[in-house]
């Protein structure tokens, strides 16, 4: 989901990348992957998480594979320069 794009409502996806906003609930069945840019007031239930930082969460994170939301830090942005 592009850094422009906004979706009011609810989404289930195999895996995502988010990069704009959502509000309402994100299902993810495998990978989601939340860019520094997204806002996200919306429940998430997903096998794994990795958040950059500077992304905003307002929900519920349920992670269904019992591991831990992995934080990084974006590289795709600093490309956009070249």
């Amino acid at each position: 989901m592009a850094v422009t794009a906004e979706w009011h409502g609810e989404i289930h996806a195999l895996a995502a990348v988010i990069a704009g906003r959502i509000s309402g609930k994100l299902v993810v069945e495998n990978k989601l992957e939340v860019g520094a840019t997204a806002v996200i007031r919306a429940d998430i239930v997903a096998r794994s998480i990795a958040v950059a930082k500077g992304a905003i969460i307002d929900g519920v994170v349920t992670v269904t594979s019992g591991e831990p939301v992995v934080q990084f830090e974006e590289k795709r942005g600093a490309r956009r320069g070249r």
